[in-house]
Formats: C-alpha cells, sequence, structure tokens
C-alpha cells in the first residue's frame, strides 16, 4: 500500500463573513500559516482541504493577522503562549 493511500482527507473551515484572509497553521505545516490559506465558499464561510496522516494535530487559523481557534473544536491542547490550539486527530 502506498503512503498517499494512508491519508485522510481533513476539512478545515471557518466562518468569517467579514475577513479578507483566513490561514491555517499547524504542526503538519511547521506553523507556517502562508502554506494553507483557505479559499473563501461563500458569503461568509472559507474552507480548505488537506490529506493528511492518520495521528494528533494541532492548529488554529489566523484570519486577518489575528489567531482564532476553530469553533468547531472540541479538544484543545496548551500552547506555549498561553493560549490553546485546536487539536485535530484523524483515525
Amino acid at each position: 500500500m502506498s503512503k498517499k493511500q494512508n491519508h485522510k482527507k481533513a476539512i478545515f473551515t471557518f466562518t468569517a463573513p467579514e475577513a479578507q484572509r483566513v490561514q491555517l497553521a499547524g504542526d503538519f505545516n511547521s506553523w507556517d500559516p502562508n502554506a494553507h490559506p483557505l479559499k473563501r465558499t461563500s458569503n461568509v464561510k472559507w474552507e480548505i482541504k488537506l490529506h493528511l496522516s492518520p495521528g494528533r494535530y494541532e492548529y488554529k487559523f489566523l484570519v486577518d493577522g489575528q489567531w482564532q481557534n476553530d469553533l468547531n473544536c472540541t479538544e484543545f491542547a496548551s500552547n506555549p503562549y498561553g493560549g490553546e490550539n485546536c487539536v485535530l486527530i484523524l483515525k
């Protein structure tokens, strides 16, 4: 089985009708928000689809330069900046 077949689709969405730019950063992209900009899919929603290996990932959104948590996230982990990151577990 190839490595690519092992990947799972992860869909990240963020609701921000006033936003000009929404980016995704996490340990899967070395916390580089420029690596995964979201695309506006409606007047209020932004979305990106990634293929990730099964595992545990921490992430946040960067919305017009401000770090934001995923409002749909149910699990969090403390970060070294006194806040929390969202946690996604892909099985």
